[in-house]
């Protein structure tokens, strides 16, 4: 997962490279590394029931990680283990928890964690200078085993959902130019300014990438943030003509605007994957149980989970429940 304050600037933290790894997360209630694991307490302080054992999941503070926690959650408490989230306050103390079995079992983002440890164990510069990291997510969650395995950690199954930088445009601007892809933006050779954080000019996966990948002519860059409603705004109103935003933004729609597929994959695979601790969570029973949610789960389903938190107010751990019940993933 990225280690930052919230799933967009997560990913503007995916746009900064390395120096980012270090943001911290807001800490968000949860109970305490130093809980007791065997008290086995669920995320509504409910008995997990389990007969198989307690497992701590560890969950962020942006809504997403909270999501992805409950989805884990409930999937093992229905395997028959006791399980409890907690929330770590930054990478720094999450991983190790996780070295450690504070924490058993914790929802990543492939890329993300492979250079948050090449970092950690090729020093901070490694990210920058020889990135493991890239759009090929079979590559990539390969490379974050090697640097996993050796700490005690168990890498699972990557599947389709991702959240990951993406840029979009309006429907119109779309349709007018017969844009689906970037590729088809560069070769439209239309002028665009994007909006972005300040940061797009300089950084590779942003305006400097878009120029060398996919030959866009980027003019300038409007600093209204990342997937934020003011960049929305701008490219609606025709200020501008691109926003960085992320997969997994569920508010595109409703600003009329559309993603142009990441064709030649610019943008490195943060798809969604399992990081537990291998002595503790490292059974196949366990693996089986979230492999059924890696499996299911996809991009949309993501964005639309994180929709109704945030815009209907719903609560993660019922919009997880009522997912994970129409997916037929419950016994229960």
């Amino acid at each position: 997962m990225g280690d930052l304050v919230n799933r967009v600037s997560r990913i503007a933290g995916a746009v900064l490279g390395a120096a980012a790894l270090t943001v911290g997360l807001a800490a968000c209630g949860g109970d305490s590394l130093e809980q007791d694991k065997d008290k086995g307490t669920g995320s509504a302080g409910l008995p997990g029931g389990g007969k198989k054992g307690a497992l701590v999941v560890g969950a962020a503070a942006f809504t997403e990680a909270k999501v992805l926690a409950e989805l884990y959650a409930q999937t093992l408490r229905d395997a028959g283990y006791s399980v409890s989230i907690t929330t770590v306050k930054n990478r720094e103390l999450y991983e190790p928890s996780l070295e450690k079995g504070e924490i058993d079992v914790v929802p990543e983002y492939a890329a993300t964690i492979a250079e948050f440890l090449n970092a950690k164990v090729n020093g901070p510069k490694a990210p920058e200078e020889k990135p493991v990291a890239s759009g090929d997510v079979t590559a990539t969650v390969e490379a974050l085993r090697k640097l996993a395995e050796p700490r005690g950690l168990k890498v699972l199954a990557a599947g389709e959902a991702v959240d990951q930088n993406a840029f979009a445009v309006t429907k119109e601007f779309a349709e007018k130019n017969k844009l689906k892809t970037l590729s088809d933006l560069g070769a439209a050779k239309l002028k665009v300014k994007i909006a972005a954080g300040d940061e797009c000019a300089v950084r590779p996966f942003c305006a400097p990438g878009l120029k060398k990948a996919y030959g866009i002519d980027v003019t300038g860059i409007d600093p209204k943030g990342v997937g934020t409603p003011q960049a929305k705004q701008a490219v609606k109103d025709g200020v501008d003509q691109l926003v960085l935003t992320t997969t997994t933004d569920a508010t595109i729609d409703s600003y009329g605007l559309v993603f142009l597929d990441d064709d030649k994959k610019l943008q490195n695979a943060d798809n969604v994957l399992p990081v537990v601790n291998a002595e503790d969570a490292g059974s196949p029973e366990i693996a089986a149980a979230l492999d059924k949610i890696t499996k299911v789960l996809t991009t949309a389903d993501l964005a639309e989970l994180n929709r109704k938190v945030d815009a209907e107010r719903a609560k993660p751990e019922d919009v997880a429940k009522d997912y994970l019940t129409a997916k037929g993933l419950l016994k229960k």
